[in-house]
């Protein structure tokens, strides 16, 4: 069966209240979806994306080349399989992609948000997420999967919404961020607000699109070198020069600097500065226990079969963070979890590159 990638908008009119107090009204979420949806609604798989992700997890659009962002996953017999399961990817709010976010026109004006956008949480995002699906009329699935960013969503879920899902498969994540992750946030926020090209948040969105912004690019170079670690970098760079540069030139490039340079200014073309600003915060304050007494508590809340997959030499979240969940969860009684540690050496991102290296565990999780 084919894929049946659907790309979808749907608009809302009740405010939807944030966990700061504020209002957002009236919002916009778009979606895609995959596979088919049976007669009783019982094959539904949710994918929560990371910080630059989006609703475009698999598939490739007709005038577009590249493949959604967790394509070798998602699709006809594939881990996650679309000829069994019907998935649905969301575009969080205060993203860039569709759904609404600081440079969406402010109703009734069509002037942009900009800065008069609310910060919005992770628990806001999963919020508006589960308004959209009450309206699709779905209450239940069969599991939420994420990794990063988009675990720590699949895990709000499990709290927030303990009977939504059967079962959550959360990746490369934590269950509150430390303080090395909001560091590297704290270096690309710096960098794109003191960018004069930025021009304090009024900044010409084309223009930004032909032009790129260079504090944005410094900054994404220096999240890149969290997503990949020490190993990776070794294995991937070493120490080649481009062929290009002479050795002795004063901005002749190692290939690492290079990899860097085009990632980072290629990046400020595609991906929005403000909603950067935006997620960061939004990834920056996320934690789990917070409206509770302990993450004790608020773990306690999980009725789902959970599972947790760390790697090995992820330096963002270290699989530390994810194993003292797991040791919690022993702790207050939960029987229904598991907690793997992937051996990888790749850092972070492994969870979006070293799909083999976890897609067998998760075609057994949804198969049991």
């Amino acid at each position: 069966m084919p894929l049946n990638l659907q790309t979808h908008t749907q608009h809302f009119t009740n405010p939807l209240y944030l966990e700061s107090g504020r209002i957002l009204e009236p919002y916009d979420i778009t979606y895609e979806t995959y596979g088919h949806l049976n007669d009783d609604k019982s094959n539904v798989i949710v994918i929560t994306h990371a910080l630059t992700g989006s609703h475009h997890a698999a598939g490739v659009y007709e005038d577009d080349s590249k493949a959604g962002w967790w394509d070798g996953l998602i699709g006809p017999k594939k881990a996650i399989d679309t000829n069994k399961y019907f998935v649905i990817c969301t575009n969080v709010i205060g993203s860039c992609f569709g759904s609404t976010g600081p440079m969406s026109p402010q109703h009734p004006h069509q002037e942009p948000y900009r800065y008069k956008f609310p910060v919005v949480s992770v628990k806001d995002m999963v919020k508006a997420q589960r308004i959209l699906f009450d309206r699709l009329d779905i209450h239940r699935v069969e599991a939420i999967i994420g990794g990063s960013m988009g675990g720590m969503q699949a895990l709000q879920f499990g709290i927030h919404y303990p009977n939504f899902a059967k079962k959550i498969i959360a990746l490369a994540t934590t269950y509150a961020t430390q303080a090395w992750a909001i560091a590297f946030n704290k270096i690309a926020q710096e960098a794109i607000l003191k960018d004069p090209d930025f021009k304090q948040g009024y900044y010409d969105p084309q223009l930004i699109k032909e032009q790129g912004l260079a504090g944005m690019a410094v900054g994404r170079m220096a999240g890149h070198i969290s997503f990949l670690s020490h190993e990776s970098m070794r294995e991937k760079f070493g120490r080649e020069y481009k062929r290009t540069d002479g050795l002795y030139e004063l901005f002749g490039k190692f290939q690492v600097e290079s990899y860097l340079e085009y990632n980072g200014y290629n990046f400020t073309k595609w991906f929005d500065p403000l909603t950067y600003l935006y997620i960061t915060k939004a990834i920056n304050i996320y934690d789990l226990a917070r409206g509770f007494d302990s993450l004790e508590e608020a773990l306690k809340k999980i009725t789902a079969d959970l599972h947790l997959i760390s790697f090995k030499n992820d330096v963002l979240f270290k699989n530390f963070e994810m194993q003292e969940i797991a040791t919690i969860l022993k702790q207050i009684g939960n029987t229904n979890h598991t907690y793997r540690d992937i051996d990888s050496d790749y850092g972070h991102d492994a969870f979006l590159v070293e799909l083999d290296k976890f897609q067998h565990h998760i075609k057994d999780i949804l198969n049991a």
